[in-house]
């Protein structure tokens, strides 16, 4: 079973504030600074406001929150919502990775071909990009 991260009092109170100010714009989103002037937060407590919410909601199975050029953060009760935001991670991960790889991995293999360790992680993240390459159509 995987540990959840810790919660912290103000973290949880940070989420609070972010999830009655999402809640009251609904349906509709709320950017970084419109969360700011709503919650009476910095922006790093904003920050800190909405990562609690996603690990408390994805452990409590609430909706998801997701976010939007347009929109900024949301609560959105359509799948396809929140599909559309999966697969924007995804391609975000994916860049990262494949950033990775070529830019660090790679280089390592060309000058010393016969690390272990090197094919090793080459091998596994080469089937971690084709996953997440899927994930992101």
């Amino acid at each position: 079973m995987p540990r959840r991260r810790e919660v912290r009092p103000l973290d949880e109170h940070y989420g609070d504030l972010v999830r009655v100010a999402l809640m009251e714009a609904r349906p509709a989103g709320l950017n970084t600074r419109q969360l700011i002037t709503a919650t009476s937060l910095t922006k790093s407590q904003v920050e800190r406001g909405i990562r609690h919410l996603r690990d408390v909601g994805a452990a409590e199975h609430l909706t998801p929150i997701i976010w939007r050029r347009r929109d900024g953060y949301l609560f959105s009760d359509e799948p396809a919502d929140w599909i559309e935001y999966e697969k924007k991670q995804f391609r975000q991960i994916l860049g990262r990775l494949t950033r990775m790889i070529t830019g660090t991995l790679d280089p390592h293999l060309a000058r010393h071909p016969d690390d272990e360790w090197a094919h090793l992680a080459s091998a596994q993240l080469t089937g971690v990009r084709a996953t997440l390459a899927q994930l992101t159509k």
